[in-house]
Protein backbone atom coordinates (compact mmCIF):
# COMPACT_ATOMS: atom_id res chain seq x y z
CA UNK A 1 0.00 0.00 0.00
CA UNK A 2 0.69 3.80 -0.80
CA UNK A 3 -0.13 6.81 0.24
CA UNK A 4 0.40 10.13 -1.77
CA UNK A 5 0.05 13.76 -0.35
CA UNK A 6 -1.72 15.85 -2.41
CA UNK A 7 0.17 18.97 -3.75
CA UNK A 8 -1.54 22.44 -5.17
CA UNK A 9 -3.35 21.85 -8.78
CA UNK A 10 -1.03 22.52 -11.49
CA UNK A 11 -1.30 18.93 -13.70
CA UNK A 12 -2.47 18.21 -17.15
CA UNK A 13 -5.05 16.87 -16.00
CA UNK A 14 -6.36 20.55 -15.25
CA UNK A 15 -9.49 22.48 -16.20
CA UNK A 16 -8.77 23.04 -19.65
CA UNK A 17 -8.13 19.11 -20.76
CA UNK A 18 -11.29 18.05 -19.32
CA UNK A 19 -13.59 21.29 -19.61
CA UNK A 20 -15.30 20.90 -16.05
CA UNK A 21 -13.89 20.26 -13.24
CA UNK A 22 -11.16 22.74 -11.42
CA UNK A 23 -9.30 22.12 -8.08
CA UNK A 24 -11.41 24.84 -6.04
CA UNK A 25 -14.62 23.08 -6.80
CA UNK A 26 -12.93 19.28 -6.40
CA UNK A 27 -13.69 17.76 -3.22
CA UNK A 28 -11.05 17.56 -1.17
CA UNK A 29 -11.26 14.24 -0.11
CA UNK A 30 -9.16 11.35 1.23
CA UNK A 31 -9.37 8.41 -1.81
CA UNK A 32 -8.52 4.46 -1.71
CA UNK A 33 -7.64 2.88 -4.77
CA UNK A 34 -8.38 -1.07 -4.98
CA UNK A 35 -7.44 -2.73 -7.85
CA UNK A 36 -4.97 -5.35 -9.20
CA UNK A 37 -3.88 -3.95 -12.17
CA UNK A 38 -0.89 -1.59 -11.67
CA UNK A 39 -1.38 0.24 -14.76
CA UNK A 40 -4.65 1.39 -13.42
CA UNK A 41 -3.35 2.19 -10.34
CA UNK A 42 -0.86 4.21 -11.57
CA UNK A 43 -3.22 6.01 -13.82
CA UNK A 44 -5.86 6.80 -10.70
CA UNK A 45 -3.09 7.85 -8.72
CA UNK A 46 -1.87 10.08 -11.56
CA UNK A 47 -5.33 11.81 -12.22
CA UNK A 48 -6.84 12.50 -8.61
CA UNK A 49 -3.32 12.77 -6.29
CA UNK A 50 -2.82 16.73 -7.45
CA UNK A 51 -6.86 16.77 -6.89
CA UNK A 52 -7.57 15.29 -3.34
CA UNK A 53 -6.10 15.58 0.09
CA UNK A 54 -4.53 11.58 -0.41
CA UNK A 55 -4.61 8.83 -2.78
CA UNK A 56 -3.92 5.42 -1.37
CA UNK A 57 -3.67 2.21 -3.18
CA UNK A 58 -4.08 -1.58 -2.72
CA UNK A 59 -3.59 -4.51 -4.68
CA UNK A 60 -6.63 -6.48 -3.05
CA UNK A 61 -9.62 -6.58 -0.84
CA UNK A 62 -7.00 -7.98 2.09
CA UNK A 63 -4.53 -4.74 1.79
CA UNK A 64 -7.37 -2.74 1.30
CA UNK A 65 -9.11 -3.79 4.47
CA UNK A 66 -5.84 -3.36 6.77
CA UNK A 67 -5.43 0.19 5.70
CA UNK A 68 -9.35 0.64 6.55
CA UNK A 69 -8.65 -0.88 9.57
CA UNK A 70 -5.88 2.40 10.40
CA UNK A 71 -7.19 4.86 8.29
CA UNK A 72 -11.25 5.55 7.47
CA UNK A 73 -11.28 7.44 3.87
CA UNK A 74 -14.23 9.49 2.20
CA UNK A 75 -13.98 7.35 -1.16
CA UNK A 76 -13.36 4.09 -1.98
CA UNK A 77 -12.57 2.69 -5.95
CA UNK A 78 -13.04 -0.66 -5.85
CA UNK A 79 -12.79 -3.00 -9.02
CA UNK A 80 -14.70 -6.02 -8.60
CA UNK A 81 -12.40 -8.59 -10.21
CA UNK A 82 -9.88 -9.42 -7.00
CA UNK A 83 -7.30 -11.89 -6.24
CA UNK A 84 -8.95 -13.67 -3.18
CA UNK A 85 -12.27 -11.34 -1.97
CA UNK A 86 -14.08 -9.63 -4.69
CA UNK A 87 -15.19 -6.37 -4.66
CA UNK A 88 -18.71 -6.87 -4.14
CA UNK A 89 -17.79 -9.31 -1.35
CA UNK A 90 -15.94 -6.89 0.50
CA UNK A 91 -18.13 -4.08 -0.16
CA UNK A 92 -20.82 -6.07 1.69
CA UNK A 93 -18.18 -6.22 4.58
CA UNK A 94 -17.64 -2.79 4.49
CA UNK A 95 -21.38 -1.78 4.91
CA UNK A 96 -21.86 -4.60 7.19
CA UNK A 97 -18.78 -3.19 9.63
CA UNK A 98 -20.48 0.79 9.15
CA UNK A 99 -18.69 2.37 6.62
CA UNK A 100 -20.89 5.10 5.56
CA UNK A 101 -18.67 6.15 2.45
CA UNK A 102 -19.08 6.12 -0.75
CA UNK A 103 -17.78 3.49 -3.45
CA UNK A 104 -17.26 3.40 -7.04
CA UNK A 105 -16.81 -0.35 -8.43
CA UNK A 106 -14.96 -0.50 -11.37
CA UNK A 107 -15.19 -3.65 -13.63
CA UNK A 108 -14.38 -4.67 -16.81
CA UNK A 109 -16.70 -7.82 -16.85
CA UNK A 110 -20.02 -6.67 -16.48
CA UNK A 111 -23.39 -8.26 -16.64
CA UNK A 112 -27.01 -6.92 -15.21
CA UNK A 113 -26.58 -9.07 -12.29
CA UNK A 114 -23.58 -8.40 -11.64
CA UNK A 115 -24.36 -4.75 -11.55
CA UNK A 116 -27.74 -4.92 -9.41
CA UNK A 117 -25.61 -7.01 -7.20
CA UNK A 118 -23.07 -4.24 -7.08
CA UNK A 119 -26.21 -1.65 -6.14
CA UNK A 120 -27.83 -3.92 -3.73
CA UNK A 121 -24.61 -4.44 -1.77
CA UNK A 122 -23.90 -0.58 -1.69
CA UNK A 123 -22.03 0.59 -4.14
CA UNK A 124 -22.27 4.37 -4.87
CA UNK A 125 -21.87 3.68 -8.45
CA UNK A 126 -20.84 1.65 -11.36
CA UNK A 127 -18.33 1.98 -14.24
CA UNK A 128 -17.04 -0.12 -17.04
CA UNK A 129 -13.66 -0.61 -17.93
CA UNK A 130 -11.52 1.42 -20.07
CA UNK A 131 -13.08 4.58 -19.13
CA UNK A 132 -12.37 8.33 -20.10
CA UNK A 133 -10.73 10.85 -17.07
CA UNK A 134 -13.96 12.48 -17.41
CA UNK A 135 -15.86 9.60 -16.20
CA UNK A 136 -14.02 9.11 -13.17
CA UNK A 137 -14.10 12.59 -12.27
CA UNK A 138 -17.68 13.12 -13.02
CA UNK A 139 -18.85 10.09 -10.67
CA UNK A 140 -16.43 10.92 -7.74
CA UNK A 141 -18.42 14.72 -8.06
CA UNK A 142 -21.80 13.42 -7.94
CA UNK A 143 -20.63 11.17 -4.77
CA UNK A 144 -19.01 14.36 -3.50
CA UNK A 145 -22.18 15.54 -3.74
CA UNK A 146 -24.62 13.26 -2.50
CA UNK A 147 -22.69 13.54 0.49
CA UNK A 148 -23.11 17.45 1.06
CA UNK A 149 -26.72 16.72 0.36
CA UNK A 150 -27.10 13.99 2.69
CA UNK A 151 -25.12 16.18 4.96
CA UNK A 152 -27.12 19.38 4.46
CA UNK A 153 -29.98 17.39 5.20
CA UNK A 154 -29.48 16.13 8.28
CA UNK A 155 -28.19 19.53 9.43
CA UNK A 156 -31.69 21.34 8.94
CA UNK A 157 -33.34 18.53 10.03
CA UNK A 158 -32.01 18.69 13.20
CA UNK A 159 -31.91 22.67 13.33
CA UNK A 160 -35.64 23.39 12.55
CA UNK A 161 -37.17 26.14 14.08
CA UNK A 162 -41.02 26.96 14.29
CA UNK A 163 -39.80 30.39 13.25
CA UNK A 164 -37.26 31.20 11.04
CA UNK A 165 -34.11 32.63 12.63
CA UNK A 166 -32.92 36.39 12.75
CA UNK A 167 -31.83 37.38 8.99
CA UNK A 168 -28.95 39.65 8.52
CA UNK A 169 -26.89 40.89 11.00
CA UNK A 170 -27.47 39.49 14.46
CA UNK A 171 -26.05 42.33 16.15
CA UNK A 172 -27.88 45.34 16.74
CA UNK A 173 -27.48 48.22 18.76
CA UNK A 174 -25.47 51.49 18.79
CA UNK A 175 -24.24 51.42 21.90
CA UNK A 176 -20.38 50.98 22.64
CA UNK A 177 -20.85 47.53 24.14
CA UNK A 178 -22.17 46.33 21.14
CA UNK A 179 -20.03 47.89 18.92
CA UNK A 180 -17.11 45.91 20.52
CA UNK A 181 -18.55 42.77 20.08
CA UNK A 182 -19.15 43.85 15.86
CA UNK A 183 -15.34 44.36 15.90
CA UNK A 184 -14.59 41.52 17.65
CA UNK A 185 -16.64 39.41 15.29
CA UNK A 186 -14.62 41.26 12.02
CA UNK A 187 -11.53 40.43 13.07
CA UNK A 188 -12.12 36.92 14.76
CA UNK A 189 -14.47 36.19 11.33
CA UNK A 190 -11.75 34.73 8.64
CA UNK A 191 -9.18 33.80 11.38
CA UNK A 192 -9.11 29.68 11.64
CA UNK A 193 -9.24 30.02 15.31
CA UNK A 194 -11.30 28.19 17.58
CA UNK A 195 -13.60 30.84 20.13
CA UNK A 196 -15.16 31.20 22.93
CA UNK A 197 -18.20 33.33 23.37
CA UNK A 198 -19.27 33.96 27.02
CA UNK A 199 -22.40 35.96 28.69
CA UNK A 200 -25.36 35.30 30.59
CA UNK A 201 -28.35 33.50 28.70
CA UNK A 202 -30.26 34.80 25.94
CA UNK A 203 -27.69 37.47 25.07
CA UNK A 204 -27.64 36.24 21.80
CA UNK A 205 -24.29 33.92 22.06
CA UNK A 206 -25.41 31.59 18.86
CA UNK A 207 -26.34 34.34 16.63
CA UNK A 208 -23.11 35.68 17.24
CA UNK A 209 -22.03 32.08 16.03
CA UNK A 210 -23.71 32.10 13.02
CA UNK A 211 -22.35 35.82 12.63
CA UNK A 212 -18.73 34.19 12.47
CA UNK A 213 -19.46 30.97 10.34
CA UNK A 214 -21.11 33.36 7.77
CA UNK A 215 -18.65 36.11 7.39
CA UNK A 216 -15.63 33.55 7.21
CA UNK A 217 -14.37 31.59 4.57
CA UNK A 218 -16.18 28.25 5.53
CA UNK A 219 -19.89 30.16 5.01
CA UNK A 220 -20.74 27.63 2.36
CA UNK A 221 -20.01 24.93 4.53
CA UNK A 222 -22.12 23.73 7.09
CA UNK A 223 -22.93 25.53 10.67
CA UNK A 224 -23.93 22.52 13.07
CA UNK A 225 -25.07 23.71 16.83
CA UNK A 226 -24.81 21.54 19.31
CA UNK A 227 -26.32 22.18 22.69
CA UNK A 228 -24.29 20.29 25.73
CA UNK A 229 -26.60 20.40 28.62
CA UNK A 230 -29.25 18.92 26.18
CA UNK A 231 -27.67 15.29 25.49
CA UNK A 232 -27.17 12.43 28.52
CA UNK A 233 -22.95 11.79 29.22
CA UNK A 234 -23.76 8.64 27.88
CA UNK A 235 -24.53 10.04 24.28
CA UNK A 236 -22.37 13.00 24.21
CA UNK A 237 -19.36 11.11 22.26
CA UNK A 238 -21.57 9.06 20.17
CA UNK A 239 -23.53 12.45 19.04
CA UNK A 240 -20.19 14.03 18.42
CA UNK A 241 -17.79 11.43 16.78
CA UNK A 242 -20.08 8.70 15.85
CA UNK A 243 -19.93 4.95 16.51
CA UNK A 244 -18.82 2.54 14.53
CA UNK A 245 -20.31 -1.06 15.00
CA UNK A 246 -23.81 -2.24 13.93
CA UNK A 247 -25.41 -3.17 17.28
CA UNK A 248 -23.11 -1.67 19.42
CA UNK A 249 -24.67 1.24 21.74
CA UNK A 250 -28.14 -0.18 21.15
CA UNK A 251 -28.30 0.46 17.07
CA UNK A 252 -28.55 -1.55 14.23
CA UNK A 253 -26.60 0.93 12.13
CA UNK A 254 -23.34 2.46 12.52
CA UNK A 255 -23.90 6.12 12.81
CA UNK A 256 -21.76 9.32 11.67
CA UNK A 257 -21.32 12.21 14.27
CA UNK A 258 -22.20 15.70 14.12
CA UNK A 259 -17.90 16.47 13.41
CA UNK A 260 -18.79 13.99 10.23
CA UNK A 261 -21.57 16.77 9.51
CA UNK A 262 -19.89 19.92 10.36
CA UNK A 263 -17.00 18.91 7.50
CA UNK A 264 -15.82 21.78 5.67
CA UNK A 265 -17.87 24.49 8.39
CA UNK A 266 -18.30 25.41 11.66
CA UNK A 267 -19.48 22.96 14.93
CA UNK A 268 -20.97 25.42 17.87
CA UNK A 269 -20.88 23.88 21.02
CA UNK A 270 -23.52 26.11 23.28
CA UNK A 271 -23.00 25.33 27.11
CA UNK A 272 -19.94 23.80 26.68
CA UNK A 273 -19.42 23.66 30.38
CA UNK A 274 -21.85 21.01 30.63
CA UNK A 275 -19.67 18.63 28.53
CA UNK A 276 -18.73 15.41 30.49
CA UNK A 277 -14.80 15.52 31.47
CA UNK A 278 -13.93 12.24 29.64
CA UNK A 279 -15.38 14.03 26.24
CA UNK A 280 -13.49 16.76 27.00
CA UNK A 281 -10.63 15.46 26.90
CA UNK A 282 -11.71 13.75 23.24
CA UNK A 283 -12.66 17.42 22.22
CA UNK A 284 -9.33 18.43 23.32
CA UNK A 285 -7.89 15.46 20.82
CA UNK A 286 -9.76 15.89 18.03
CA UNK A 287 -9.06 19.88 17.92
CA UNK A 288 -4.88 19.23 18.28
CA UNK A 289 -4.74 16.18 16.05
CA UNK A 290 -8.05 17.30 13.67
CA UNK A 291 -8.93 13.92 14.06
CA UNK A 292 -11.27 11.85 15.88
CA UNK A 293 -11.75 8.43 16.49
CA UNK A 294 -15.42 7.24 16.34
CA UNK A 295 -16.67 5.05 19.87
CA UNK A 296 -16.18 1.51 19.12
CA UNK A 297 -13.33 2.27 16.17
CA UNK A 298 -9.91 1.26 15.25
CA UNK A 299 -9.68 4.03 12.77
CA UNK A 300 -9.25 7.82 12.79
CA UNK A 301 -11.10 10.19 10.96
CA UNK A 302 -9.62 13.76 9.59
CA UNK A 303 -11.70 16.45 10.33
CA UNK A 304 -12.03 20.01 8.42
CA UNK A 305 -13.78 21.61 11.24
CA UNK A 306 -13.48 25.16 13.52
CA UNK A 307 -14.95 25.50 16.69
CA UNK A 308 -17.04 27.85 18.33
CA UNK A 309 -17.89 27.30 21.55
CA UNK A 310 -20.20 29.47 24.31
CA UNK A 311 -20.61 29.01 27.95
CA UNK A 312 -22.91 31.10 30.63
CA UNK A 313 -20.85 30.09 33.27
CA UNK A 314 -17.81 31.50 34.83
CA UNK A 315 -14.86 28.92 33.14
CA UNK A 316 -12.35 30.00 35.14
CA UNK A 317 -14.16 28.86 38.38
CA UNK A 318 -15.20 25.71 36.75
CA UNK A 319 -11.47 24.97 36.26
CA UNK A 320 -10.58 26.07 39.55
CA UNK A 321 -13.53 23.39 40.91
CA UNK A 322 -12.42 20.70 38.31
CA UNK A 323 -15.58 20.18 36.43
CA UNK A 324 -13.32 21.90 33.19
CA UNK A 325 -9.94 21.00 31.82
CA UNK A 326 -7.79 24.30 32.26
CA UNK A 327 -6.10 22.94 28.78
CA UNK A 328 -9.33 22.81 26.46
CA UNK A 329 -10.37 26.09 28.27
CA UNK A 330 -6.96 28.02 26.82
CA UNK A 331 -7.45 25.60 23.48
CA UNK A 332 -10.83 26.90 23.30
CA UNK A 333 -10.17 30.86 24.39
CA UNK A 334 -7.83 31.67 21.92
CA UNK A 335 -10.38 34.40 21.11
CA UNK A 336 -12.69 35.73 23.98
CA UNK A 337 -15.65 37.79 22.40
CA UNK A 338 -17.76 38.89 25.70
CA UNK A 339 -21.73 39.45 25.06
CA UNK A 340 -22.87 42.26 27.58
CA UNK A 341 -26.44 41.70 29.22
CA UNK A 342 -29.03 43.53 27.66
CA UNK A 343 -29.57 45.47 31.22
CA UNK A 344 -26.16 47.34 30.77
CA UNK A 345 -27.23 48.98 27.78
CA UNK A 346 -31.12 49.87 28.03
CA UNK A 347 -30.00 52.15 25.26
CA UNK A 348 -30.04 49.64 22.29
CA UNK A 349 -33.59 48.76 23.32
CA UNK A 350 -35.34 50.89 20.69
CA UNK A 351 -33.40 49.65 18.42
CA UNK A 352 -33.67 46.06 19.46
CA UNK A 353 -37.87 46.72 19.43
CA UNK A 354 -37.20 48.16 15.93
CA UNK A 355 -35.58 44.84 14.87
CA UNK A 356 -37.98 42.30 15.91
CA UNK A 357 -40.98 43.92 15.05
CA UNK A 358 -40.68 44.07 12.13
CA UNK A 359 -38.76 41.11 11.39
CA UNK A 360 -41.23 38.83 13.07
CA UNK A 361 -44.48 40.83 11.98
CA UNK A 362 -43.03 39.37 8.64
CA UNK A 363 -42.23 35.81 9.57
CA UNK A 364 -45.30 35.33 11.63
CA UNK A 365 -47.40 37.88 8.47
CA UNK A 366 -49.27 39.91 11.02
CA UNK A 367 -49.13 43.35 11.45
CA UNK A 368 -46.69 45.14 13.13
CA UNK A 369 -47.39 46.96 16.39
CA UNK A 370 -46.68 50.49 17.93
CA UNK A 371 -45.13 50.94 21.02
CA UNK A 372 -46.34 54.15 23.19
CA UNK A 373 -43.60 56.08 24.89
CA UNK A 374 -45.21 55.05 28.44
CA UNK A 375 -44.29 51.27 27.25
CA UNK A 376 -41.16 51.93 25.59
CA UNK A 377 -39.89 53.50 29.37
CA UNK A 378 -41.21 50.15 31.04
CA UNK A 379 -39.00 48.57 28.77
CA UNK A 380 -36.06 50.67 29.55
CA UNK A 381 -36.05 50.53 33.18
CA UNK A 382 -37.11 46.69 33.02
CA UNK A 383 -34.28 44.19 34.60
CA UNK A 384 -34.41 41.63 31.17
CA UNK A 385 -33.11 38.61 33.65
CA UNK A 386 -33.35 36.70 29.78
CA UNK A 387 -31.31 39.43 28.13
CA UNK A 388 -32.65 40.11 24.45
CA UNK A 389 -34.13 36.20 23.97
CA UNK A 390 -36.72 37.59 26.36
CA UNK A 391 -37.51 40.56 24.80
CA UNK A 392 -37.35 38.79 21.29
CA UNK A 393 -40.10 36.54 22.88
CA UNK A 394 -42.25 38.85 24.49
CA UNK A 395 -42.39 40.95 21.26
CA UNK A 396 -43.52 37.89 19.24
CA UNK A 397 -46.04 37.23 21.92
CA UNK A 398 -47.57 40.28 21.27
CA UNK A 399 -47.83 40.00 17.63
CA UNK A 400 -49.71 37.09 18.07
CA UNK A 401 -52.06 38.80 20.72
CA UNK A 402 -51.91 42.45 18.49
CA UNK A 403 -51.08 44.33 21.39
CA UNK A 404 -47.49 44.79 23.64
CA UNK A 405 -48.29 43.88 27.06
CA UNK A 406 -45.81 45.25 28.93
CA UNK A 407 -47.59 44.90 32.14
CA UNK A 408 -46.68 41.25 32.38
CA UNK A 409 -43.10 42.23 32.88
CA UNK A 410 -44.45 44.05 36.45
CA UNK A 411 -47.22 41.94 38.35
CA UNK A 412 -47.12 44.75 40.94
CA UNK A 413 -48.61 46.59 38.33
CA UNK A 414 -52.11 44.75 38.50
CA UNK A 415 -52.51 46.42 34.86
CA UNK A 416 -52.58 50.00 35.71
CA UNK A 417 -48.94 51.25 34.34
CA UNK A 418 -49.08 54.59 35.97
CA UNK A 419 -49.23 51.58 39.10
CA UNK A 420 -45.54 51.05 38.13
CA UNK A 421 -44.05 54.04 40.38
CA UNK A 422 -46.07 52.13 43.70
CA UNK A 423 -44.42 49.04 43.32
CA UNK A 424 -40.95 47.41 44.28
CA UNK A 425 -38.30 49.73 42.57
CA UNK A 426 -35.51 46.84 43.47
CA UNK A 427 -34.26 45.65 40.09
CA UNK A 428 -33.64 42.21 41.37
CA UNK A 429 -37.06 42.21 43.74
CA UNK A 430 -38.58 43.05 39.87
CA UNK A 431 -36.81 40.33 38.26
CA UNK A 432 -37.88 37.76 41.12
CA UNK A 433 -41.70 39.05 40.91
CA UNK A 434 -41.50 38.46 37.75
CA UNK A 435 -39.76 35.26 37.40
CA UNK A 436 -42.13 34.28 39.98
CA UNK A 437 -45.37 35.53 38.48
CA UNK A 438 -44.16 33.43 34.94
CA UNK A 439 -44.17 30.51 36.71
CA UNK A 440 -47.48 30.79 38.43
CA UNK A 441 -49.03 31.20 35.15
CA UNK A 442 -47.94 27.74 33.70
CA UNK A 443 -49.10 26.18 36.71
CA UNK A 444 -45.19 25.85 38.42
CA UNK A 445 -44.20 24.19 34.98
CA UNK A 446 -40.35 25.46 35.28
CA UNK A 447 -39.21 24.47 31.70
CA UNK A 448 -42.28 26.15 30.49
CA UNK A 449 -41.59 29.18 32.16
CA UNK A 450 -37.89 29.00 30.68
CA UNK A 451 -39.18 29.44 27.66
CA UNK A 452 -41.13 31.98 28.14
CA UNK A 453 -38.56 34.05 29.68
CA UNK A 454 -36.03 33.38 27.19
CA UNK A 455 -33.82 31.51 29.48
CA UNK A 456 -32.59 27.84 29.78
CA UNK A 457 -34.00 25.32 32.99
CA UNK A 458 -30.74 25.58 34.18
CA UNK A 459 -30.76 29.28 34.09
CA UNK A 460 -33.49 29.35 36.05
CA UNK A 461 -32.86 26.81 39.04
CA UNK A 462 -29.83 28.49 39.25
CA UNK A 463 -32.06 31.30 40.55
CA UNK A 464 -34.15 29.93 42.63
CA UNK A 465 -31.12 28.34 44.38
CA UNK A 466 -29.69 32.14 44.45
CA UNK A 467 -33.01 32.78 45.93
CA UNK A 468 -32.96 29.60 48.90
CA UNK A 469 -35.99 28.99 46.92
CA UNK A 470 -37.07 25.25 45.30
CA UNK A 471 -40.94 25.97 43.68
CA UNK A 472 -42.05 22.25 43.27
CA UNK A 473 -42.27 20.97 39.16
CA UNK A 474 -46.06 19.05 38.78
Amino acid sequence: MERLVNSPVSSPFSDRHHGRHTADDWPHWSILVVDDEEGMRNFLVKVLAPRCRFVAVAASAEEGAEWMRAQRVDLVILDISLPGKNGVAWLQELREQGYSGEVILITAFADLETAIEALRAGASDFILKPFRIPQILNAIQQCHERTRLRRENYVLRRDAQPVARQSGSPIVGRSAAMQAVREAIERAAPMPSTVLLTGESGTGKELVARELHARSSRSSGPFVPVNCASLSPEDMAIELFGHAKPGSHGSVHAKDGLFYYAQGGTLFFDEVAELPLPVQAALLRAIEDLRIRPVGSQQTLAVDVRIVAATNRDLTAEVGAGRFRSDLYYRLKVVDIHLPPLRTHHEDIPDLLDHYIHELASVLGVPAIDVAPEALQLLMQYHWPGNTRELRNLIERSLILGTLNVSALYPSMAGSPARASRGPTDLQTLEKQHILSILESVQGDKTKAAQLLGVSRRTLERRFAEWGMNPSHP
